[in-house]
Parts: C-alpha cells; sequence; structure tokens
C-alpha cells in the first residue's frame, strides 16, 4: 500500500532556500577560478556542514563546538548569497575571497572530524542518598481475650542418665597344656640312653637326640627331657 506524500508549506520553502543556497554557492566557487565538478562539490560541502551541526546541537543540547561550526557554515552560505546578488563582480573576484574558496575544504574536513569525534559533555553527577537500612519488624504480641485462661504446655523432662557400661572382665589366663603320661618302661630306657650319652659327650641329652633315639613324637620327646632333668 502507498503512503500519499503531504505537501507541506515548511518542506517546499525549504527546498527551495536549499536550491537557492546551492546555486549561489556554486556560482562563487566557479568565479573564484573552481570549474568542474570542483565548483557543485562545494555547495555540498557548505550545506553538510550546516546540517551536521544543527544535529549535533539537537542531540547534545549547549555544545559549543557545534555551535561555532554552525555559524561559520552559515556565514559561508549567507556570503555565497550576499555576494552573487550584484555587490560583487564575478568577473573580478578579488584575492582574498579566491583564498578562502580554496581554503573551504580543509576548514570543512576540519569541522566535520571534530564534530564526528567530539564527546558530549558529561553531566553532573546526581547525588544519590545511601538507602537508610530498614528498621526492624515489630512483632505484635497478640492481647489475651477477657475470661480464656491459656496454659502452657508442659516442658518435656529430660531424659535420664544412663549408667556407664561395665567394662568387660579380662580373659582368664589359657590354663597350661597337661603333660604327656610317659610309661615308666619308656622313661627308664630314656634314663639308660641319657646316661650313655652322658658318659660318651660328657653333656646333658637334648630333646632332639632323645626323639632321634628313641623315635618318639615331639611333644613326647619334651616330656622325657622334662623327667630327666
Amino acid at each position: 500500500m502507498f503512503r500519499t506524500i503531504r505537501l507541506d508549506a515548511v518542506l517546499v520553502q525549504a527546498v527551495i532556500a536549499g536550491a537557492l543556497s546551492f546555486s549561489h554557492l556554486h556560482d562563487l566557487a566557479l568565479a573564484a577560478g573552481q570549474d568542474g565538478w570542483k565548483a557543485w562539490a562545494y555547495p555540498v560541502s557548505v550545506d553538510l556542514l550546516l546540517v551536521a551541526a544543527w544535529r549535533r546541537m539537537r542531540t547534545h543540547a549547549g555544545n559549543r563546538p557545534a555551535w561555532v561550526w554552525f555559524v561559520i557554515a552559515l556565514a559561508a552560505s549567507l556570503g555565497a548569497n550576499i555576494a552573487t546578488a550584484g555587490l560583487l563582480d564575478l568577473d573580478h573576484v578579488p584575492a582574498w575571497l579566491r583564498i578562502l574558496v580554496a581554503g573551504w575544504p580543509a576548514l570543512a574536513f576540519l569541522g566535520g572530524t571534530l564534530l564526528a569525534h567530539t564527546t558530549a559533555p558529561a553531566d553532573e553527577a546526581v547525588e544519590v542518598e545511601p538507602a537508610s537500612a530498614p528498621e526492624p519488624a515489630t512483632v505484635l504480641e497478640p492481647e489475651p481475650t477477657p475470661g480464656i485462661r491459656v496454659e502452657r504446655a508442659p516442658e518435656p523432662e529430660p531424659a535420664p542418665e544412663l549408667p556407664p557400661a561395665p567394662e568387660p572382665a579380662s580373659r582368664p589366663a589359657a590354663a597350661p597344656a597337661p603333660a604327656l603320661a610317659v610309661p615308666p618302661a619308656l622313661l627308664d630306657h630314656a634314663r639308660k640312653v641319657a646316661d650313655s650319652h652322658r658318659a660318651t659327650t660328657g653333656s646333658q641329652i637334648d630333646s632332639a637326640t632323645l626323639r632321634a633315639r628313641l623315635g618318639v613324637p615331639a611333644p613326647l620327646a619334651d616330656a622325657i627331657t622334662a623327667q630327666l632333668t
């Protein structure tokens, strides 16, 4: 769906004024020796600087550099309008005007760069009062109702202390193993063997030697040796 373009008197007036200013700037640049496409670039440069400074002033109120470059661009546009109104002989342009026209590109480049990279003034810091600590909430105790008595539940009694556990009784010492019974006949034979060993070697017979001589188990040999000593 196409939108209907509504003509506004202010918009029409702006277009007419821009076209006339554009034409005057072109004629002045052409008279100052800037021919060809350069004569058309001068009015574009002036109008762009004027619009950039105006937009900078709207977005950042109180920006002094934007006001300065707006006045410079307005003076260039207004001066071209006045100069081409018959007050200046365009066939014999003075040298100072040729210098101004020739130096305008550098001036416009400087203004555009400063407008694009100049930061806005920092806003004043707003003092913020520290938030006060919240007051503790007041707990409202319920008012007693007349005629009604509220009894508190009895507190639980502490659990009785248990007596300490008795210490475990020490284990009784292991009873000594009963001695092996040695037959008398075997004991007499072992005594003869021991006497023979003492007579031969001059020392008491030991359990191992007695076991080897008699051919009896080690416990029995130990028991016989114990009775011989």
